[in-house]
């Protein structure tokens, strides 16, 4: 079996079983019809602490539009046991890195990143329904670099889903060993998540600027798209609000 065929067999494993979780949650995407189903594409979305609402996402572009999708994680998914083979198994994921999102899409490829990685995931529920994309710059990069439309999705819910505290200690395992170690309680004092109703809202695509060889001129086209995106972004996690 090729690697293309084998993915989307374990793809309609996993589709299957978070089609459940998409129920738990009344899931949906409103403008799922602009990801494009025929061309790269770069996905980007907020990055809650429950992550799997990423994956919601995912499997709803595979059931309803027949993508599948590409993932570029984090390189701590792949130094965990069973999560790195899953991730990259069932989902297709890849480490981050600009070379392997430049492969994946010059080969045709729809990726879907979080720009505001661990970071964000570990913001405090005080600081809900926020992006932190400064100086996340990378898939902007990668955009122009390519010229590959970017289509925007947010689920300003997921944060919901726990209520995570502010702690010293979250801020300082993950600014000294890059480790997600968290205080947060989901469905009363479990970890489990609330049954939230989830809603991702996706952009239009938006398109990036030419590349230039004038560096000056490359990194100032690169700063208007990355604030044009980081507004858009604001403006699509306050909706459903």
């Amino acid at each position: 079996m090729n690697p293309a065929k084998h993915h989307e067999v374990l793809l309609n494993i996993a589709a299957q079983a978070f089609e459940a979780a998409r129920k738990y949650h009344q899931h949906k995407v409103i403008g799922i019809e602009h990801i494009p189903n025929n061309r790269s594409a770069i996905v980007a979305v907020n990055h809650s602490l429950a992550t799997y609402d990423i994956t919601l996402l995912m499997t709803a572009m595979y059931t309803e539009r027949g993508i599948l999708p590409r993932p570029l994680v984090d390189r701590l998914f792949f130094k965990v046991p069973l999560v790195g083979p899953i991730a990259a198994n069932f989902f297709g994921a890849v480490q981050g890195s600009q070379e392997s999102a430049e492969q994946l899409l010059t080969d045709g490829e729809v990726i879907t990143v979080a720009p505001g990685g661990m970071r964000e995931a570990l913001r405090p529920s005080r600081e809900k329904y926020q992006i932190n994309w400064d100086h996340r710059i990378g898939f902007c990069r990668l955009a122009m670099k390519t010229q590959t439309p970017i289509i925007l999705a947010a689920c300003p819910k997921a944060d919901d889903l726990y209520d995570v505290y502010p702690s010293h200690l979250t801020a300082w395992f993950y600014k000294t060993y890059k480790i997600p170690v968290f205080l947060a309680r989901g469905l009363g004092f479990t970890p489990i998540p609330r049954p939230v109703r989830l809603t991702h809202f996706c952009s239009e695509p938006l398109y990036p600027p030419k590349w230039s060889d004038d560096e000056k001129q490359r990194e100032k086209s690169l700063s208007s798209f990355h604030k044009k995106l980081v507004q858009e972004m604001e403006k699509l996690m306050k909706s459903g609000e």
